[in-house]
């Protein structure tokens, strides 16, 4: 047995009494600061500004959102009532961010709990929100073990964006199989891309491995493929926001640039997430929305504008991996490799 405790170290979201903390991940690392959250409106506008992140975390963020929400609602008997006067905080927080499935798969669960409950409808919104967030944890744990068994002893790793505790309700999806991977000895080496234009990998990722005492050397995102080619890594270890029935695989922006590179170079690739994140509703990447941000996250940082006044950018946030790029899809239900329509359909039909 891993010792997970060792390398799971960060809370990204607290209940306290009856208010929502969230830890504010466009501070981190210089700041450690949790923005507290009152009501349904402040948790979608917390998913929508960035301060929570990550497609697991965005999910149970908004399932808490309910949970507050029902706090204040009266005259409602059942369930069925409270779900008809809550529809609006049910539509505010699923358009929060389009692209994550986990938001809208969280959201469905919650509804579904509450059109069957009675009189007790707030307990129930309650205890789901809780279970949400548990099952999430315990799904990455046997990421972690499933995703670091396929990586040979000795290996050097590159992961993009951030997918660890920040990303989750604990230990992480990708992030979470580098830290197995490193528990179990089967990873020596841990490279992480920056990830324009929010810097998850340089401002997050690196630092959570650094909590957790684990060395990783930070690169530009343009120079994976040369890291690839130089042999500095045998696997590409990346999350996802929405996994489609073929296998098709959204994630942040660059992800696809490392797959092509990956393929090229005889280097695997590698896609880590939990069942929630498995859309069979959505045939192929073609369906999913790529959610475009505003340019002024390109154009500068931290309030201070980097590029020439007059010049445009173009900001799409995720982009969508092919499956004939992806060698294997680790969730919590187990392994699919080589993913195609029938293996996809074969370990995740029934969802």
């Amino acid at each position: 047995m891993l010792d997970f405790d060792r390398y799971d170290r960060i809370r990204p979201i607290r209940r306290e009494g009856d208010t929502l903390e969230l830890l504010d991940q466009r501070r981190l690392p210089g700041e450690v600061d949790y923005v507290v959250c009152e009501t349904a409106d402040d948790v979608a506008g917390a998913i929508a500004d960035l301060v929570v992140r990550g497609a697991p975390a965005i999910g149970i963020a908004a399932a808490w959102g309910v949970v507050l929400a029902a706090r204040d609602l009266e005259d409602a008997a059942d369930g069925q009532a409270a779900s008809a006067r809550l529809d609006p905080v049910f539509r505010r927080l699923h358009a929060a961010r389009p692209t994550a499935v986990n938001l809208a798969w969280a959201l469905a669960r919650m509804r579904r709990v509450l059109e069957a409950a009675g009189e007790d409808w707030r307990y129930v919104l309650e205890r789901e929100a809780a279970a949400i967030a548990a099952e999430d944890l315990v799904a990455n744990r046997r990421m972690g073990e499933l995703g670091a068994a396929l990586i040979a002893p000795g290996s050097g790793v590159l992961t993009h964006c951030n997918t660890g505790s920040l990303a989750t309700s604990g230990f992480g999806t990708a992030l979470g199989v580098i830290r197995a991977g490193v528990a179990s000895g089967h990873i020596e080496r841990v490279f992480a891309g920056e990830t324009r234009p929010w810097l998850q990998g340089a401002r997050l990722t690196v630092w959570e491995l650094q909590q957790d005492g684990i060395p990783a050397t930070l690169i530009a995102d343009s120079a994976g493929a040369h890291l690839m080619k130089a042999g500095g890594v045998q696997w590409v270890v990346i999350g996802a926001d929405r996994i489609c029935a073929n296998g098709d695989t959204a994630n942040k922006i660059g992800s696809y640039q490392l797959a092509i590179a990956a393929r090229h170079l005889g280097v695997k690739f590698m896609v880590v997430a939990p069942s929630s994140t498995v859309d069979m509703g959505t045939p192929d990447g073609a369906g999913i929305e790529i959610e475009l941000r505003d340019s002024n996250e390109l154009l500068g940082y931290g309030g201070a504008r980097l590029v020439a006044e007059g010049v445009e950018a173009w900001n799409p946030v995720f982009d969508v991996t092919p499956a004939e790029l992806i060698d294997v899809i680790v969730t919590e239900l187990g392994v699919v490799e080589n993913p195609t329509p029938a293996k996809m359909a074969a370990m995740f039909g029934h969802l």
